[in-house]
């Protein structure tokens, strides 16, 4: 074994001093993303635009948006969308929109975007991964693709927060405003009625939960016209490691009205507490999950009154009373789960709501 290690070691070595090498040969892979974008970094650390680029043409038309009045500039969204009914595509139409977004947030924000800024938007426009650090401008490259796609479709910026949702949306939003486009925000106190004219505007600010938890309750109303989010086209993700990693450890559970038998709950309860730990059934605290074992099931089939579990119409009772097992020996309060009072948002009735903070 230690022979494997010391070959393995040296493999590793020798691959890592290869993959360097290559890597500082011909450049990273995204490294020659960005060069084909157009921006190339210098090894001294000046920068270049090459010819040709999308980025070349958002600068050359930047002198021709700056000759535009405020009401001329206003009607970059209609004229946009025209020329999308037209055939062309928001590939092609990038260069155009930057440009305009550039002009405005000159105009309305008293900043403007850098050309790596341009970049960033680029990536984000194409579904990819931008990373930048704070104080880079990551507010103000996202009004890049949000104003290019809210020019087709939908589109939702995800926050971490109500408090950054509104922020963003107040402090970017003149500059969408200032192209023709409309900008709203979700807050978690919203009503379903305050969350519809959001959702219509051409670009939303909102956090995850929210988004996730409209997306749910939609799909529990009985019409349409009481949904309140509408279409799906584009979003665009801040703090993505913190939404689609450490928050998405946290499931959005909502429930309804329940279309079974559910007396068949309270009896799996019952049916749980008569079962002996060990001889009826296994609780495994590593994989946080409780097991029927064969005698436990043969005991529960006669507490329940059935012949067997695995029948047409019984083959639901093995998993109500592993839920039932796994409620009474797995979850503790206030650490696998906390209980908390909210507002329903259909009847506005104070209830009390499970949050389950860890399976």
């Amino acid at each position: 074994m230690d022979i494997l290690d010391t070959v393995g070691e040296v493999f590793g070595m020798a691959t890592g001093k290869v993959e360097r090498f290559v890597t500082k040969l011909f450049g990273s892979s995204n490294e020659r993303r960005v060069r084909d974008i157009g921006f190339i970094r210098e090894k001294n650390g000046s920068s270049k635009i090459r010819p040709g680029s999308a980025i070349e043409r958002i600068n050359q038309l930047e002198p021709d948006f700056e000759k535009l009045s405020d009401a001329e500039l206003r009607e970059s969204a209609s004229k946009f969308r025209a020329r999308l009914a037209d055939g062309l595509t928001l590939d092609e139409l990038l260069p155009d929109a930057f440009a305009a977004m550039r002009e405005s947030s000159k105009r309305y924000l008293k900043m403007r975007h850098y050309d790596v800024q341009m970049v960033g938007g680029y990536i984000l426009h194409k579904g990819m991964i931008a990373e930048m650090v704070t104080g880079e401008g990551k507010t103000l490259v996202s009004t890049l693709p949000a104003f290019l796609n809210g020019l087709a479709g939908k589109v939702h910026i995800i926050t971490v927060n109500d408090y950054l949702a509104k922020r963003d949306m107040e402090w970017m939003g003149p500059a969408h405003l200032g192209l023709g486009l409309t900008v709203g925000a979700i807050q978690s106190a919203m009503a379903p009625h305050e969350r519809q004219p959001a959702y219509a505007c051409d670009i939303t600010y909102g956090t995850n939960n929210e988004f996730g938890f409209d997306y749910l309750r939609d799909n529990m109303k009985p019409r349409r016209d009481l949904q309140v989010q509408g279409r799906l086209d584009f979003a665009i993700v801040d703090e993505i490691d913190n939404i689609l990693i450490d928050e998405a450890r946290t499931p959005l559970i909502i429930s309804g009205a329940a279309a079974d038998d559910v007396s068949k709950y309270p009896k799996a309860d019952w049916i749980a507490r008569q079962l002996k730990r060990d001889e009826h059934f296994e609780v495994k605290e590593k994989e946080h999950s409780c097991h029927l074992t064969d005698e436990g099931i043969r005991h529960a089939e006669q507490l329940a009154g059935l012949e067997s579990f695995y029948t047409a119409g019984n083959m639901e009772w093995p998993h109500l009373i592993d839920n039932s097992l796994k409620a009474h020996h797995l979850y503790k309060r206030d650490v696998n789960y906390v209980v908390e009072r909210g507002e329903d948002h259909d009847t506005g009735q104070t209830i009390q709501i499970v949050v389950i903070v860890d399976e």
